[in-house]
């Protein structure tokens, strides 16, 4: 099983906004896609003065089926979320192998 972990850091004024974004919005849209089984939501405990920063995981059976994701369904979605919360947000992504 493969973990596609996205953290993101927020500027403090979209905190709640992008989360309720987040939660009713982009994370049923990427499950909707059917490249995912399952998704979580947490928010970072040592965060930097200022800051406030989550990670949005979903698990994938392959990473052939995350890549897949990530050349159909991704831009798109990154596409609204940049329409949403540009320039107030930063994100990177990792992908990770599910050991145990």
């Amino acid at each position: 099983m493969i973990l596609y972990n996205v953290t993101t850091s927020l500027d403090p004024e979209i905190a709640d906004q992008w989360l309720a974004y987040m939660q009713d919005t982009h994370m049923p849209e990427v499950l909707a896609t059917g490249f995912f089984l399952k998704a979580q939501l947490c928010r970072m405990l040592d965060e930097e003065e200022g800051g406030i920063t989550y990670a949005s995981q979903y698990y994938a059976v392959s990473r052939e089926q995350l890549e897949t994701y990530q050349q159909v369904a991704a831009p798109a979605l990154i596409a609204d979320m940049d329409r949403h919360f540009g320039g107030r947000y930063a994100s990177f992504r990792t992908m990770l192998e599910v050991l145990g």
